[in-house]
């Protein structure tokens, strides 16, 4: 577990007081959560940026391919991102060649967004590195364990008002671009 100084100006004094502190700190999650998030989140920036990727593209690439074909409207609204902002999110992979627009035929004034061949394969890439970097920082659990670990990290999340796409956001983009 992680040294703590308990309260502010507070020293645990004699062995008694030092176990009670320890076993009253142990339960707590929030300092692991943000441990083992931050150790996610350094090795995954490691393993994405040699495939020219962050974890926004990541997302981004990851609807573009679950939706075959979005709208930069739809997009936008789909990541909870400003349209302004998407624009800039998909130069960056269309120069990469990661993703194409195209004029809608039924409307020509929209652009329709697709994942290309080497979008997918980069796609794929990430994902396996990234499973790498699971398997790294998880290593100590079985998979009956790390399928345990999701199911209550999903249940955890699904009351929070703050979607995957927002905490993405919120991580790495200034405030006023979200």
């Amino acid at each position: 577990m992680f040294p703590s100084a308990g309260k502010v100006g507070h020293m645990p004094t004699g062995p008694g007081e030092q176990a009670a502190h320890t076993a009253q700190t142990e339960r707590r999650s929030g300092a692991l959560l943000e441990h083992l998030a931050r150790r996610m989140r350094l090795r995954s920036e490691s393993v994405l940026a040699p495939l020219g990727l962050r974890p926004r593209h990541l997302v981004t690439l990851t609807v573009l391919r679950d939706a075959d074909g979005i709208s930069q409207q739809g997009l936008a609204s789909t990541l909870q991102l400003d349209s302004t902002n998407v624009v800039g999110l998909l130069n960056g992979l269309e120069a990469d060649g990661l993703i194409e627009r195209r004029r809608a035929p039924e409307d020509r004034r929209r652009h329709v967004v697709r994942l290309t061949e080497a979008g997918a394969a980069r796609l794929n890439e990430a994902e396996c590195a990234l499973a790498t970097v699971e398997d790294e920082v998880f290593g100590a659990l079985d998979e009956t364990e790390r399928a345990t670990l999701y199911d209550l990290l999903r249940r955890a999340t699904s009351e929070s008002s703050t979607t995957c796409v927002e905490a993405i956001c919120a991580a790495e983009v200034p405030p006023e671009a979200c």
